[in-house]
């Protein structure tokens, strides 16, 4: 190998630490990557920055517009709660919902789909006492294999559409993943269906801590009249550093507030609601200022116009990860109080304010009713769900989406306008049309997974001009050489489907094309069924919670453990290697 392939390999190395350890977001991590190889003249700034004017993150941002459109009219949860509604039990349930959530992903981003079905689904199964961990899981399977049917179904297919017509092929058409997309939906859905009530355990669940947990925390003081808070602010009264419990809210007569701000002054009488570990509640009924009420419970709280309970999943690109609660200012980013934390299936039993939050975490909050609008803006989150909570169907909205996504099916795939162009137009009616104000429109936009997107382009420029493509794929072919084409084709999606399980999906996607491009040459196979099986490998992830973003958002949010994922994951997987095998060299030949 040259120098420029020694520099990229080591620049990938780094790339794959930082992902797999979640040491910073995808986005900078990736885009970092490609500065570096731009200065240190692996390569141009042309193809440096050729991602930023590709066609995959452009029509991916439009997908976004719609995605957002169906999520906010409520399409989508109104259906699924009339096809949850005649379920009699946990196989009947599934084979309702996976059905339209494999359907809905096929058009739709699998990521606001499960951020519309899991709620639903999980409140389904809270009110007839079944465990919500035998469902959410296959939520996120369902989305999964219906992101694999259409060219538009996951970012991932755009992407790979994208890489091939930069190597000068045609683009994917928008039902060509289809020959391969819908007998694996079909066949992994009836895995899911049937094995899931099976094999996935019983795990307990935020709402589970909202009712188990919580409740035994709380206790309502009263401030006294000429006492030592009277007249003080919740800051200067020292009710800001508590140490392990907060004051979550103040009624002031019929006036409730809540998150409670620092500077809130204090009259007599005021009632404060403090959540927090027992010891130090008694602790805080001896203070002076301050006489204990009779004992309140959070079921209290919310009447009228106060607030709700929101149950909130860090998304791996936001600014908690890595950081505090105290540390980001999160009562008043968010105006929202953090009640609870549960990761990997268990409730952390530490001072809530220290604890350094990860992607996945799942956070119990109290906060006002504008928090279900507000928190999009932030990108801090990828899913929050209102507990208890429905969202109305706006009309007249709902129906222009559904007129706006089939007149996008339909001109695209019938050939009348490509992805691209016609993604836009629906983007661009969608805002004309009122259903998406602009702010909304913008905000529906994961800006992270475009830089991703456009940024990995770059680093897969890196990997084939310097040379270490050509080296990778010699050696993968060493070892497959006894199976010819296929072998070299199995090799491919098989690393593929471990770096997807180790890093983003896009980026697994652009880094293994390279490979695969090379490989395809040195064995004089078409380059066609290599990008078909990158797109299926970097997509189908059902072996650990953080290959796939959808995975990430029921993780904790259904008290699964790393290793449940597997349970369930593990013959799906088996599923697809065995199936793309045999159905991608017929349909597209080697």
């Amino acid at each position: 190998m040259g120098v420029d392939a020694w520099i990229t390999l080591v620049v990938v190395a780094v790339v794959l630490v930082m992902l797999a350890r979640d040491l910073a977001p995808a986005a900078l991590t990736l885009l970092g990557s490609v500065v570096v190889l731009l200065v240190l003249g692996v390569i141009d700034s042309g193809r440096a920055l050729a991602g930023f004017s590709n066609p995959a993150p452009v029509t991916v941002a439009a997908l976004y517009v719609l995605a957002g459109a169906v999520q906010q009219t409520g399409v989508l949860e109104s259906v699924i709660g009339r096809l949850l509604g005649g379920a009699s039990g946990p196989r009947s349930l599934l084979a309702r919902v996976v059905v339209p959530t494999t359907l809905s992903s096929a058009v739709l981003n699998n990521t606001p789909i499960v951020a519309m079905v899991a709620p639903a689904v999980a409140s389904w199964a809270e009110q007839r006492r079944l465990p919500s961990s035998r469902f959410l899981m296959p939520v996120s399977y369902a989305a999964i294999l219906g992101g694999c049917i259409t060219a538009i179904g996951t970012s991932t297919n755009l992407v790979v559409s994208g890489l091939l017509v930069e190597a000068g092929r045609p683009q994917l058409g928008l039902f060509e993943l289809a020959a391969v997309g819908i007998p694996l939906a079909v066949l992994g859905g009836g895995i899911i269906v049937a094995l899931a009530p099976v094999v996935l355990p019983d795990r307990g669940t935020v709402r589970d801590d909202l009712e188990e947990h919580v409740r035994d925390f709380t206790v309502a003081m009263q401030v006294v009249d000429g006492g030592a808070m009277d007249g003080q602010t919740i800051e200067s009264a020292g009710l800001r550093s508590l140490q392990g419990v907060f004051c979550a809210q103040l009624t002031r007569g019929d006036r409730r507030i809540s998150p409670v701000a620092p500077d809130q002054d204090l009259r007599p009488d005021d009632e404060l609601l403090f959540v927090g570990r027992v010891d130090r509640i008694l602790d805080l009924q001896r203070n002076r200022g301050l006489r204990s009420t009779e004992n309140r419970h959070l079921d209290r709280v919310g009447g009228g116009n106060s607030a709700q309970f929101f149950e909130a999943v860090i998304g791996p690109g936001s600014r908690l990860v890595n950081a505090t609660v105290k540390d980001v200012g999160f009562r008043q980013r968010h105006d929202a109080a953090v009640l609870a934390i549960h990761r990997a299936g268990h409730r952390i039993d530490a001072k809530l304010g220290e604890v350094e939050l990860k992607a996945g975490d799942t956070l119990l909050l109290m906060a006002g009713s504008g928090f279900r609008n507000r928190w999009r803006s932030t990108g801090d989150f990828v899913l929050v769900a209102g507990t208890g909570q429905t969202r109305p169907v706006q009309g007249r909205k709902a129906q222009l989406t559904g007129v706006v996504t089939l007149g996008l099916v339909l001109l695209a795939g019938l050939g009348i306008v490509p992805i691209l162009e016609a993604s836009l137009v629906a983007a661009v009616a969608l805002i004309a049309l009122g259903v998406m104000p602009l702010g909304q429109a913008r905000a529906a936009i994961d800006t992270q997974v475009l830089v991703v997107i456009a940024s990995a382009f770059g680093l897969g420029a890196a990997i084939e001009s310097s040379g270490l493509a050509a080296t990778g794929a010699e050696l993968l072919l060493r070892a497959t050489e006894p199976w010819g084409q296929l072998g070299a084709l199995a090799g491919v999606l098989i690393v593929t489907m471990i770096l997807t399980e180790m890093l983003t999906n896009n980026a697994a996607a652009v880094l293994a094309f390279p490979l695969a491009a090379a490989a395809a040459e040195q064995v004089g196979a078409d380059l066609r069924p290599f990008a078909i099986v990158i797109a299926l490998g970097a997509s189908l992830s059902f072996l650990s919670p953080i290959g796939y973003q959808t995975n990430l958002m029921v993780y904790s949010l259904g008290g699964y453990r790393f290793s449940d994922f597997a349970r369930l994951g593990a013959p799906i997987t088996a599923l697809v290697l065995l199936s793309s095998l045999l159905i991608v060299p017929r349909v597209w030949p080697l």
